[in-house]
């Protein structure tokens, strides 16, 4: 094949890429033979021709197993930016037919299933009952992630927490997340008295902080922080070795908090809220999009009983 050059992107260069694309999902060539169904020797063929067109060696594959080298990790994320610019444009494009169809991209942060208020489950029930030939693809990231991927055309929409959009970004303000710090029953607080832990006490033990945060205090408290995390769970994970302290939404929490496993610590007084919003780019979304806000926002509203924000 000839080389790879930005403005020469061929169908051919698309084909390859969902091929790449389907390998990093299945992690591994041979995983991705049913999905793609291709056999494993057809799928080397395709990547080998896909790393002679950009002149990269994208992955390692053999007995070490399979994984990404850091040129793979940079083109799968332009990939993914690529294919979300596409799926806008056949959005835009069923937008100019009057149609109700194409893909969907929407991110979100995790530990949003247990979340009362928000009730995503149902809102998208609801957005699939209006939209059937919508085909919704859901991914979960960090904040950050999250707000670069609306700024990039990765996600036509984001629910994050913030507590003003990102620039460039449009937003709706959602509702309010409650925070509480935790420790797992094998910490040394678990069973403390509520009255010993002062702030002194709960800053000298290490803390699980998240990778989005900044390292300033929190509810006037210099946590020590030792260890980090991106999402919810990795911070329960945290958590349950009994190591650390950190925070996790309520909801989140309760389960583990009604097992014995978890206890909250002052939680009339080491707690915080989140403001939730839903993140769209500035210029015009396309109809599916502006439905997936509809019902989100309605879903919100209908829970706490008022309108959101």
């Amino acid at each position: 094949m000839n080389s790879f050059h930005p403005q020469s992107l061929a169908d051919v260069d698309l084909r390859l890429l969902r091929v790449f694309n389907a390998i990093v999902q299945a992690n591994g060539f041979s995983a991705a033979e049913e999905p793609l169904g291709m056999s494993q020797a057809t799928i080397s063929v395709h990547m080998r021709n896909l790393e002679d067109r950009l002149g990269l060696r994208l992955c390692e594959r053999g007995r070490g197993g399979f994984y990404l080298t850091e040129a793979g990790r940079q083109v799968h994320s332009a990939m993914l930016d690529l294919f979300g610019s596409l799926q806008r444009f056949h959005g835009a494009v069923a937008d100019a037919r009057g149609e109700l169809t194409g893909d969907l991209n929407f991110g979100t942060v995790d530990a949003m299933a247990t979340n009362g208020v928000l009730k995503l489950g149902q809102a998208i029930a609801a957005f699939q009952a209006r939209a059937p030939r919508v085909r919704l693809y859901i991914d979960i990231a960090a904040p950050q992630d999250l707000a670069r991927g609306v700024l990039t055309g990765r996600y036509q929409l984001a629910l994050l927490p913030a507590e003003q959009p990102p620039a460039n970004t449009e937003a709706v303000e959602l509702f309010r997340e409650r925070q509480n710090l935790y420790c797992g029953q094998r910490h040394p607080l678990f069973a403390a008295r509520e009255a010993d832990l002062t702030d002194d006490v709960l800053a000298a033990h290490p803390f699980a902080g998240r990778s989005y945060m900044a390292e300033a205090a929190r509810c006037g408290i210099a946590f020590d922080r030792r260890a980090v995390a991106a999402h919810m769970e990795g911070t329960l994970i945290l958590l349950q070795s009994g190591a650390y302290t950190g925070f996790l939404p309520d909801h989140f929490a309760a389960p583990e908090v009604a097992a014995g496993r978890l206890r909250a610590l002052a939680p009339g007084r080491v707690t915080f809220d989140d403001l939730f919003l839903l993140i769209h780019p500035r210029n015009r979304l396309t109809r599916a999009a502006e439905l997936l806000v509809t019902t989100i926002v309605e879903t919100c509203r209908d829970s706490a009983g008022r309108p959101p924000g």
